[in-house]
């Protein structure tokens, strides 16, 4: 392997932090409480959206909404409409299967429980899996708790071979009703009510002492107990569940927590329910983002009316989200001028019809900050006859009118179970936004 192919131990070291944040964070919930735990290790402060809010140069402070979405600040040192925000946003919630709210079921002999689908995830990367369960329990008096079962309790087999002759010739075909319900074990007289379950479980964690009948909703994912893990032949490639979008969430909050003050306040927005459309009261289609930001002005003593929409147009948010890697098996599914690969850098998407946010000036800033750390990006854009997704970007760009561009790394199996990455990219886009937020270099509004 030639020199410039080995990874340098900044890459092996941000790619392990990677996958000890993904550890820590099974739901949107345990990925927001694993993101306040590094702020307050770095002297951020809570906000409470109740009370009044006065902010002082340099500081650090965060507020947390639903459970599942974060935003960070940290003030600039000049006033907002004249130095305006930078901000770096991603998602914490990923496709997968959720519990219903009677999830108690039994088949067959078998205990079961009842699951939603959340999200487009790939239903087949489901099945055979060591899966757990973990999430946000609310109880009596207002109060919601984390839980996390951590241990593989559940499983959905596939159906043999022997059973389904032609699925390899025709495909797997599952229904989401019936084909995708978890054996919680085999099915026994003396078997509690799931709800008491999630309460001992609480109580084995030292959480909190409820009673089952305490439990009055639950918020409650599965996930893959498997570990995230270094792969090929020189740990060229990481493997684990939830890289979208936990790979953005890590590289933004590493950014903003690399950076020191700068002229303009830097922002770190970590959004729930992207994979469901954002519509929600803490999704990005809400106003949650431009109320913070009206805040945030408002608390650093500036009055006038004009000071908040000066502020937004001096103002770039970098929406960082997964990138469709040219997979070697399919390579026609992408275009061919257009085809990123992993290890290769943090790639910029465009899509002409707005599904990506990202314009010429937008795509510019986010260049030259990538020049600065010292490589270039890749481009991306979807085929012409094949439809693209989309981020949170144009939805917060509509919200706030602030200019937005969309990036993200590379990666394949978008949407399993268990997704693969590249190794080098992890630390090439903390670099990047780290330059960014640093910088602070925003195009004109008017260009």
């Amino acid at each position: 392997m030639a020199d410039e192919d080995k990874l340098k131990p900044a890459h092996l070291a941000a790619a392990r932090g990677l996958l000890a944040f993904i550890g820590a964070s099974p739901t949107p919930y345990h990925a927001v409480a694993e993101a306040v735990r590094r702020l307050r290790d770095h002297n951020f402060q809570p906000l409470d959206e109740r009370e009044d809010w006065s902010l002082r140069p340099g500081q650090g402070c965060y507020l947390v909404r639903g459970a599942g979405t974060l935003i960070a600040l940290r003030v600039g040192t000049a006033p907002p409409s004249e130095s305006g925000f930078v901000l770096v946003g991603a998602h914490t919630d990923s496709p997968g299967l959720r519990l219903k709210p009677t999830p108690d079921l039994e088949a067959a002999g078998y205990r079961q429980l009842g699951v939603q689908v959340y999200g487009s995830p790939l239903l087949s990367t489901w099945l055979d899996r060591d899966l757990s369960l973990a999430g946000r329990v609310s109880v009596a008096g207002g109060a919601s708790h984390l839980v996390d079962f951590q241990q593989p309790i559940c499983r959905i087999p596939s159906l043999a071979v022997h059973l389904n002759r032609g699925v390899n010739k025709n495909g797997l075909t599952l229904n989401a009703q019936d084909h995708l319900v978890p054996a919680l074990g085999l099915s026994r007289p003396t078997d509690s009510p799931f709800a008491e379950l999630v309460a001992e479980r609480l109580g084995q964690a030292g959480t909190a002492e409820v009673t089952a009948g305490e439990i009055l909703g639950f918020d409650l994912c599965l996930y893959d107990v498997q570990p995230g893990a270094l792969g090929g032949l020189h740990d060229e490639l990481l493997s684990a569940s939830r890289l979208d979008n936990l790979v953005g969430c890590y590289s933004c909050l590493t950014a903003l927590l690399d950076s020191a003050a700068r002229r303009a306040t830097q922002v770190c927005v970590l959004y729930d329910h992207e994979e469901v459309g954002s519509r929600t009261a803490s999704g990005a289609q809400s106003r949650l983002l431009t109320s913070v930001l009206e805040r945030a002005v408002a608390a650093t003593g500036e009055a006038s009316v004009q000071a908040v929409p000066r502020a937004l147009a001096r103002s770039l948010l970098v929406s960082v989200d997964m990138a469709h890697a040219v997979h070697p098996n399919y390579p026609e599914k992408h275009d061919k001028q257009h085809q990123p690969r992993l290890g290769a850098g943090p790639v910029v998407k465009v899509h002409a019809n707005q599904s990506y946010a990202t314009d010429g000036p937008a795509a510019a800033a986010f260049t030259e900050a990538c020049q600065a750390a010292g490589f270039t990006p890749q481009r991306y854009v979807s085929r012409n006859d094949l439809p693209c997704g989309s981020t949170i970007g144009p939805v917060s760009a509509a919200r706030t009118a602030i200019r937005t561009v969309d990036v993200g790394n590379p990666m394949l199996a978008m949407h399993s179970c268990r997704e693969v990455a590249g190794t080098r990219d992890v630390s090439l886009m903390i670099a990047a936004l780290t330059q960014l937020l640093s910088s602070g270099s925003r195009p004109d509004p008017a260009s």
